[in-house]
């Protein structure tokens, strides 16, 4: 069943691009955005990762924390930040275990069979990690509406 606004956002442990292990579960205190993303090296998520390196000021003065997340190796991501002056961690999902425990398996991307990624999909985490905003496309060319995103972090840091 997919993450849904007021759940509990399940835990992860992932490898950013410098083989750090990153887990969701030691983000708490801070508001967390996770972007799950199909494919590094590609034109939609280029653009979405890139809106969010722009808006980057704007999330640190909320102190909220940004990841993306894709299945594509460790390396090929870090190659990707690094491409895109991206300064938030880019996660390695390789063995496809958070996009199968957050129900956003995209199958067969490009027509590939057995090519399974990430489902675009953007999450606004409170600081107790509770899915406080999320939106969910079903078509990988669709961008996040990145105002609401900005708007769902900003609540959590007026509210608290």
């Amino acid at each position: 069943m997919t993450v849904e606004t007021g759940q509990m956002a399940p835990d992860f442990a992932l490898y950013d691009g410098d083989g750090n292990l990153v887990k969701l579960s030691e983000m708490k205190g801070a508001p967390v955005i996770v972007a799950f993303f199909p494919a590094a090296f590609t034109g939609v998520c280029e653009t979405e990762l890139c809106t969010f390196r722009d808006s980057m000021s704007a999330f640190d003065d909320m102190g909220a924390k940004v990841v993306g997340i894709s299945v594509d190796s460790r390396f090929a991501n870090a190659a990707f930040a690094a491409a895109n002056n991206l300064s938030f961690p880019i996660l390695s999902d390789y063995n496809r275990e958070a996009i199968k425990s957050w129900d956003l398996v995209f199958p067969d991307l490009a027509g590939m069979p057995g090519y399974d990624v990430a489902r675009r999909s953007v999450y606004v985490i409170d600081a107790d990690g509770k899915v406080a905003w999320c939106w969910l496309s079903d078509s990988p060319g669709d961008e996040p509406p990145y105002e609401e995103v900005k708007q769902a972090a900003g609540a959590l840091t007026q509210a608290s």
